[in-house]
């Protein structure tokens, strides 16, 4: 079926927006993971804030977070492919705006604790809707680059927390910069009501027809009827029954590899500051190596993700792994500030950079039945790492350990990230015996 220039053109910029509302959305996720990174140095010094709080405290309070996310993301898979992508992503907005503005006006580290965690539900059922819609729009031989752009927001997010925190933190203090990270409910999330559509492959699978054809002719897109990987629901069992039913093994690995990853993420984006503290560094010198990992990690991604389209994701993500193991290994020579900095960037890369190709796999790996679900899986249960990110670097500090010592064990998880990602299988097989290669 030949595609008309004006059909073409209406699909272009239905996907602008779709990828302009994902990426900002996701850019409030990677604030909310980094502006706790900012900030925690002045609960462990000033007692005021929220209670006395010591590296172990500081630790867990950054975890809680991040078990919310688990749990979100968890529960987004679980309802999510039958659900909806656009309801899922529009709730997720409200939700973590709202909770994001209640953290400001806590004074005790308990109730932090708890908004940081429901802050988490909100960010985790975003990451496990988001990748989902933006492959079901992107179109062929571009689904890794799109997925790139958009997941970029996470680091790009970051980066505007550690600058934010550079120029305010001095005059808005902590309130102010959680109050930041409750702006979309009143600017992302009208725009996304708006113009943020329902994947037309989803509402395929669920063998919603009429409803499809309909957004299909709104949206530019075509019905994806004769793809052997999006067929009704009677085709094959949806959500984690059939994630786990039909692709039981690679669930596993790519569960443990993106745990692997955001350990690597959550370690340096919440001690990395205190870490170049101890190292002699001022306080805005430390936070501008936030500013450097985040922001070649939003670049990186993007150039990377054609090598992906073209080669396939898993090679690609197995490489960025390695140069974030060989780049964190390198944070222990004595090296020139300014190259020192370089080497962060490239910690940038093979650390939420990796990540970020993590979800665009892991989007175009499963089916359109089981895709909200595996994406879920990825996020959620790679939020155990997630949340042993910020304990396993307290604990290691509070150890007395030398920051070479521990650079040199995150270094090594890198590289189990390695092991982890080639041993996925390089493609998935579908129930009805057809092989659809991944990526």
């Amino acid at each position: 079926m030949s595609v008309t220039p004006a059909q073409e053109a209406k699909r272009f910029r239905t996907l602008v927006w779709i990828i302009g509302l994902a990426t900002v959305g996701l850019m409030f996720d990677g604030y909310d993971l980094v502006v706790y990174g900012t900030v925690v140095s002045t609960f462990l010094r000033d007692p005021n804030q929220i209670g006395p709080v010591d590296p172990a405290i500081a630790g867990a309070l950054g975890s809680y977070a991040l078990l919310g996310v688990l749990v979100g993301a968890l529960l987004a898979g679980s309802i999510g492919d039958f659900l909806g992508r656009r309801k899922m992503m529009l709730a997720a907005y409200a939700w973590f705006s709202l909770a994001m503005a209640a953290t400001a006006f806590t004074h005790t580290a308990m109730t932090f604790g708890i908004f940081r965690f429901l802050t988490g539900l909100g960010v985790g059922a975003l990451l496990a809707t988001t990748a989902a819609l933006v492959s079901e729009y992107a179109p062929k031989g571009k689904k890794n680059l799109c997925n790139a752009i958009t997941y970029s927001g996470v680091p790009l997010g970051s980066l505007a927390a550690a600058a934010l925190a550079i120029v305010l933190l001095d005059h808005i203090g902590w309130r102010g910069m959680f109050l930041i990270g409750a702006l979309p409910f009143v600017t992302l999330l009208p725009l996304a009501i708006w113009k943020m559509p329902e994947s037309v492959a989803w509402l395929v699978s669920r063998g919603r027809i009429e409803e499809a054809r309909r957004v299909a002719a709104e949206t530019g897109v075509e019905m994806p009827e004769a793809d052997a990987a999006i067929l009704p629901a009677e085709q094959g069992a949806t959500g984690y029954r059939g994630l786990f039913g039909d692709f039981l093994v690679p669930a596993m690995l790519i569960g443990l590899m993106s745990a692997t990853g955001l350990l690597l993420v959550y370690s340096l984006n919440t001690w990395l500051p205190e870490l170049m503290l101890r190292a002699g560094f001022n306080a805005k010198g430390s936070l501008s190596f936030l500013l450097v990992l985040n922001g070649a990690a939003a670049l990186g991604p993007i150039v990377v993700a054609r090598f992906a389209d073209r080669f396939g994701p898993k090679p690609v993500v197995a490489a960025s792994f390695l140069l974030g193991a060989a780049a964190i290994a390198a944070m222990t020579l004595k090296l020139p500030l300014a190259a020192l900095l370089a080497i962060v960037a490239l910690v940038g890369i093979g650390t939420s950079g990796t990540q970020t190709l993590i979800y665009g796999f892991v989007a175009n790996y499963f089916p359109t039945r089981v895709r909200g679900a595996g994406v879920a899986w990825c996020a959620g249960f790679g939020r155990l790492g997630g949340v042993g990110g910020p304990l396993i670097g307290g604990l290691l500090i509070a150890a007395g350990l030398s920051i070479e010592t521990i650079f040199f064990v995150l270094a090594g998880l890198a590289l189990l990230g390695i092991a982890l990602t080639l041993a996925i299988p390089a493609g998935r097989i579908a129930p009805e015996g057809r092989p659809a290669m991944a990526g």
